[in-house]
This record gives C-alpha cells, sequence and structure tokens, in this order.
C-alpha cells in the first residue's frame, strides 16, 4: 500500500521538473553511442515521471527480419531476451502498430514469439507506440515502446520518448550500416587488388591514350621506371610504353568485346625481344571516362613450340609405323599357342587377342543372336576379373577361376586365368597379359577324387539330420508363437466387429426406450416409466462398454486416429469436473482442483486427453465411500511438460495389484462378489491413449489410504 502511494506520488511531476528531466534525457542521448543504453535509459525515465510500472523497448534485428527486445523495465530478464516477432508476420498486432505508424493498445494475450505471449504480468492491455526516424514513412520506423498500464500520462510522455529516442536509434543504425559499407569496400579493394596482383600476366588499367592508372608488379616492371635505375633500362621501359601506345591506338577499341593483336616489346632486363598477345577492353567509369582494361599474354614460345610440335608429329608417325610391324609379329606368335591370350589396356579394355581367345569375345558376321548374348556374359566376366588385378596396386600377378561360355554352342567352359601386368621402364602400368587354361579335364579328376569322399560325407549327413530336426522343432515353436499372436489380432477384430454388430440392435433399444418414456405412442404408468428407465440405464451402460472395447479394439489395430488442437488445459478439466457433476452430487464427495496459475497451452489430441481425464475421475468418484477427490496440474517447465493428477482418500490398491490394473478387462478385485462393477477397460483404455499422446499414466497407492493417478504429457506433441 506505502510503496503504490510512493510511486503515484513520485509520479505527479511540476512542468519545470519535467522539462528539466527531458533535457537530461535528451543530453544523455546525444552523447550515448550505444542503442542499449539509449533505450534502458528512456525506459528508466518513463518509469520516474509517469505511471508505467512495466515497459519494453522493440527494434529490428540486425537481418530486419524480426522485432527483437533491446532493453526492458520492470519484467524478468529472461523472458525479456526470449521475446521477439516476426516481422512477416503481418496479421500480429505489434507488426500492424509498427507499419500504421500510431500507437494503440495490444492485448498481453495470445501474441508473442517463440510461442509464449508478451512478457508483462496481469491482464490488462499494453500501449504501443512506434518508434519514428529521421523520415516519415511507415517502412521505416525504428521499433516500439510497450508500456504498462496504459494511461494518457504514459502515452503523452511515451510519444515524446518514442520520437526522441527513435530519431537516436536511426542515426545510430545509419552511422553502423555506413562503417559497415566502408569497411566492406576496403576489403573488396584489398581482395581486388590481391586477384590482380596474383595474375601470372601482365595487367593494367590505363586511359585511351595508353597512360597506365593502376598495374600489377608484371606490367610494373614492363611498363614502369624510376630515376634511380639504369639508362638503358629506362629506354627500354619507354620504347615498351612507346608501343604499347601505339597498339591501343590501333585497335578498334569501340567494339564491346575485347580486342586482340600482338605486341612485341622489349625485356628491360637483357634487352631480349618479348612476344605478347594483347587483349584490351574499352570500360565506362562514374564520370563516363573512357578505360582500358589490358592483358598481355607472353607468347615468345609460341612459334618454337608449334615448330617442335610438328617435328614430334613426324616422329610420332615413324614410331607407330614400328609398333604396328612389332604388333603383326607379336600376333603370329600368340596365334601359335593352344591357350587363350588376351591384352588389355590399363582401363581394361581388350586390345589384342590370339584365335583361340577371338572365339569366346568375337562374334563372327551372320552369328545368331544368341551368340551375341554369350559373347557379352563372357566379356563382363573376363572384364570382372582383370579388374581385380588392376586394383590391387601393389600385386603384379593375379590368379584365379573364370567360368565362360562357348559362343556357338553355349557350353560352360571352366578355365585357370592368370593374369600379370606388364609395367614400363619406369615402372608405370602399361597393360594385363591373361592366359586362360581349360580345366575341364582337371575338373573330371576332381569328380573321381569326390566320389571317394562320399563315405565321410554320409556320416556328416547324418550330423546334419540331427540338426534339422531340432531346426524343425524351432520353427515349430516360432509357428506356434505366430498363431498365437495371429489369434490375438483375430480377437481384436472379432470384438471390433461385433462392438458395431451389438451398438446397432442396442442404439434402436435405446432409441425406442427413449419415445416410450417421452409417451410418443401414449401415456406410461409410474411402474412402467420405472422399468423403461432401468432398461435405459441399463443400455446406455452396455453402450459405454461397447464403445470401450471398440476403442481397445480401433487402438490394438493402429487405427486410433490422432487429432492435434492447442488447448487450455484449466477449461478441459473444467469441462470434466461440468460433465461429473452429478455423479458428485449423488456421492456426496468434496471435490477440489488445484490448478497452477502459469499453465501453458497444451497442444495435443483434446479428445483423447478428456477421456483420460474423465476415466481418472470418474474412477476416483467410484472407489471413493467417503472423503474427498482433488484435480490437480502443473507444468514442468524444464522438461516441459504438463502433469494432470487425480487424488482421492478411497479405499486405495495393493502393490501387487497396481500393475494388473492397467491390463484388459481386469480389476484389482475380479472375484464375481467384488463391490465395484465396470468392465475393467478404462484404465487400460486410458494408458493406451497416454502413450499414443507420447505420455504416461502413474498410480502411488495404499490399501485404506487412497490413491493418485497422474497423466503425463509433453506440451507439445508433434505430428507423427
Amino acid at each position: 500500500m506505502g510503496k503504490s502511494v510512493a510511486l503515484r506520488a513520485s509520479s505527479r511531476t511540476s512542468g519545470t521538473e519535467l522539462t528539466a528531466a527531458r533535457l537530461a534525457l535528451v543530453e544523455f542521448l546525444l552523447g550515448c553511442d550505444d542503442s542499449t543504453e539509449c533505450a534502458q535509459r528512456a525506459l528508466d525515465w518513463l518509469g520516474s515521471h509517469t505511471g508505467v510500472r512495466q515497459s519494453l523497448c522493440l527494434a529490428p534485428d540486425a537481418d530486419e527480419m524480426r522485432l527483437v527486445a533491446v532493453a526492458g523495465c520492470g519484467l524478468p530478464s529472461a523472458r525479456i531476451s526470449r521475446f521477439s516477432v516476426d516481422l512477416y508476420q503481418r496479421d500480429h498486432p505489434l507488426v500492424e502498430a509498427l507499419t500504421s505508424g500510431e500507437p494503440r493498445e495490444v492485448s498481453v494475450n495470445g501474441y508473442g514469439g517463440g510461442g509464449s505471449g508478451l512478457p508483462f504480468a496481469g491482464r490488462t492491455a499494453v500501449l504501443a507506440i512506434p518508434l519514428p526516424s529521421d523520415r516519415s514513412e511507415s517502412e521505416d520506423r525504428r521499433g516500439l515502446l510497450l508500456l504498462s498500464p496504459a494511461s494518457a500520462e504514459a502515452s503523452r510522455e511515451g510519444h515524446w520518448v518514442a520520437s526522441v529516442l527513435g530519431s537516436k536509434l536511426a542515426r545510430l543504425g545509419a552511422e553502423r550500416r555506413l562503417t559497415a559499407a566502408r569497411d566492406g569496400r576496403e576489403r573488396d579493394w584489398a581482395v581486388l587488388d590481391s586477384i590482380v596482383q596474383a595474375v601470372p600476366d601482365p595487367v593494367l588499367l590505363t586511359d585511351a591514350e595508353g597512360r597506365m592508372i593502376v598495374a600489377n608488379a608484371r606490367a610494373e616492371a614492363l611498363l614502369a621506371s624510376s630515376e634511380r635505375e639504369s639508362e638503358g633500362r629506362r629506354r627500354a621501359i619507354a620504347l615498351n610504353n612507346m608501343l604499347f601506345s601505339a597498339a591501343l591506338a590501333g585497335q578498334a577499341l569501340d567494339r564491346g568485346e575485347p580486342a586482340r593483336r600482338e605486341l612485341l616489346l622489349v625485356d628491360p632486363a637483357d634487352g631480349s625481344d618479348l612476344l605478347f598477345e594483347l587483349l584490351s577492353t574499352v570500360i565506362e567509369t562514374a564520370g563516363e571516362e573512357r578505360r582500358v582494361v589490358s592483358v598481355l599474354r607472353n607468347v615468345s614460345d609460341l612459334r618454337a613450340a608449334t615448330d617442335e610440335l610438328e617435328q614430334n608429329y613426324r616422329k610420332l608417325h615413324l614410331a607407330e609405323a614400328e609398333i604396328r610391324a612389332e604388333r603383326d609379329r607379336l600376333q603370329l606368335v600368340i596365334d601359335a599357342v593352344a591357350d587363350p591370350i588376351l591384352a588389355t589396356d590399363p582401363s581394361g579394355a581388350i586390345v589384342l587377342m590370339n584365335d583361340h581367345a577371338e572365339r569366346l569375345f568375337t562374334m563372327r558376321p551372320g552369328s545368331a543372336g544368341d551368340v551375341g548374348v554369350r559373347v557379352q556374359s563372357n566379356d563382363a566376366h573376363f572384364t570382372a576379373f582383370v579388374s581385380n588385378l588392376l586394383f590391387a596396386d601393389e600385386t603384379v600377378r593375379y590368379h584365379g577361376s573364370l567360368n565362360l561360355l562357348e559362343a556357338d554352342t553355349g557350353d560352360t567352359l571352366p578355365f585357370e586365368a592368370i593374369a600379370g601386368k606388364v609395367l614400363s621402364a619406369q615402372g608405370e602400368l602399361v597393360g594385363v597379359v591373361t592366359i586362360l587354361h581349360d580345366q575341364r579335364e582337371a575338373l573330371e579328376r576332381q569328380h573321381l577324387y569326390d566320389q571317394l569322399k562320399r563315405a565321410s560325407e554320409e556320416l556328416e549327413e547324418k550330423v546334419r539330420q540331427a540338426t534339422g530336426e531340432l531346426t524343425r522343432q524351432n520353427e515349430l515353436l516360432r509357428r506356434q508363437a505366430l498363431q498365437l499372436e495371429h489369434a490375438s489380432a483375430l480377437k481384436s477384430q472379432f470384438l471390433a466387429n461385433m462392438s458395431h454388430e451389438f451398438r446397432t440392435p442396442l442404439n434402436a433399444i435405446l432409441g425406442y426406450t427413449s419415445m416410450l418414456l417421452q409417451g410418443v405412442f401414449g401415456p406410461l404408468t409410474d411402474e412402467q416409466k420405472k422399468s423403461l428407465g432401468r432398461v435405459d440405464t441399463s443400455g446406455r451402460h452396455l453402450l459405454t462398454l461397447i464403445n470401450d472395447i471398440l476403442d481397445i479394439s480401433r487402438i490394438e489395430a493402429g487405427k486410433m486416429p490422432v487429432h492435434l488442437a492447442e488447448f487450455p488445459v484449466p477449461e478441459l478439466i473444467a469441462e470434466v469436473m461440468a460433465e461429473v457433476d452429478p455423479i458428485i452430487s449423488r456421492t456426496g464427495l468434496t471435490v477440489l482442483k488445484e490448478l497452477a496459475l502459469d499453465l501453458p497451452p497444451l497442444n495435443s489430441d483434446r479428445a483423447k486427453v478428456k477421456q483420460i481425464v474423465l476415466n481418472l475421475l470418474t474412477n476416483a468418484l467410484k472407489f471413493t465411500p467417503a472423503g474427498s477427490v482433488t484435480v490437480a496440474a502443473a507444468w514442468e517447465a524444464n522438461r516441459d511438460r504438463l502433469l494432470v493428477a487425480v487424488a482421492d482418500t478411497g479405499i486405495g490398491i495393493a502393490p501387487e495389484d497396481q500393475a494388473k490394473i492397467f491390463d484388459d478387462f481386469s480389476q484389482a478385485d475380479n472375484s464375481p462378489t467384488r463391490a465395484y462393477g465396470g468392465a475393467g477397460l478404462g484404465l487400460a483404455i486410458s494408458r493406451r491413449l497416454a502413450s499414443m499422446l507420447g505420455g504416461q499414466i502413474r498410480v502411488e497407492s495404499a490399501l485404506g489410504k487412497g490413491s493418485t493417478f497422474t497423466l503425463v504429457l509433453p506440451r507439445t506433441l508433434h505430428e507423427r
């Protein structure tokens, strides 16, 4: 009480004192170069001279994509640092206030960045005042002042502070952008100079008459000199400048494409001739002055290289003729060998083969289509074999087996293949030579040897039979497990089908019962109404059981859909309490609610959450003869999850029964004489629904001391 009176007294400031305070604030802002300090000082000033208790200054971030908090007063620092608003969210009240340029009141509920509302306490509106810049365009607004509570005094002084602070923040932003642009230009110039200096050819920028403006070191070595250099060097460079200027004057530089010509210059170091290819391009500067970019490419050795290349071509033709003669002699030698021989290049392509190999790897003219298929198959198998040697760096020879097809008949031909690398004098791979040796005779000898091993193999077969019997037993057990799973699936399908079959006539019974109770078919006696009321009650109880069975079947079959929506937890609990209010009235129990104040909205399937809470609450009312039932809700911020607990002072559950109460059709007391009715499906369905929603149900109970069932759910359930 005393603190609020002092605050109101301090807010009543005389006109002279207010003017002095304004001048002090303006003086501080003129001397401050930090936008955060300026904003914080302005908010503190508003807190001292108006009735504003909570305030926040928002400004665009460096990328102009979001509004972020620059400073705040009277608010938790953690909520200030997390708050932000997307500037592309045009329908957001803060963005609308920023773009409109007019002060307006904004609700603190339901808006803000990061999934939370404005970081203001209470439910009053917040005054949003745009911060103008030096210009009047609405799109150039520099941010917002958010003041609470909203009042005429806060609006008047806040508008003045916004005008002073907005201009200051705009100037600070312009200075930052100017400094960043200047630094970027200097970096770009340094990078450009490094690139030009790294070019191996002389590069220079001149005017239209050839006078040098910018040049790299290689161009300066040819066209720039100083008084300290020798007379001969200066004369050589002067001659080069004259030749270069004449070359530029003789080119058609008006064209947009680069001009080319040869240019003969003098080497200033030794006086030798240097032949360059001159490439020149005209550019227009900002002052519309003509500049010429020239690149000199040294082609002095081009003619000598051309002559040498022609001589090498002549030598190459002679070498090719000698190679062809040598290859013919080699072909005669390998054709005389009985085994197929093939030579491949380093890439694996066949370059040479004898006649025996040609029958396997070539298709003669006029052959049938099957012959081509067999030849391609042989080529593929051979290429795969040779690749084993090519990919082995240190292996010189490779030995293996290769099955090929006779091209004409299609018979399988087993070969023993031996491949070896052919290396040059420098150790480089030149090719691979492969010899294929027919293995049919060797395989026949192997067949005879295999007959001698049959006796031992028969013994091994008996061992395998015993092993097979064991395997069959295991398979039988596996099939029985599958049959059990199938039976469970058939059970679920049967329950689902029968539930639908039961509901159709049951709905008809309930409908006709309701019509009879309403007197559609004539008046009823009191005894008839009482009997029909019992029929209606029993029918609705049976319909609830059938719906529970159908839910169990749909969950087991994986056909229960999940519909996500965001909703407040207190509203859902109030709705559940309203539905069970008739039950509460009959029991005479005391039902309490304990809901935390900071409960965030829950993003989940509202209907399923409601069904779980309803089942837990009705169970608590059923198993509590006297006492009270408490429904509590809390939020664990560190784990971002919500807890809804239903605690009762009822009969309690023994520790050995707490696990089986979640089984289908199960209760703690399953005897025929149990005191409480029900099919035992409520908790089973609730636990399965909680699992579908990414949560769980925990139970704490003791006999005679009551039970507490806690539903734990993540605050946000993402679609799966």
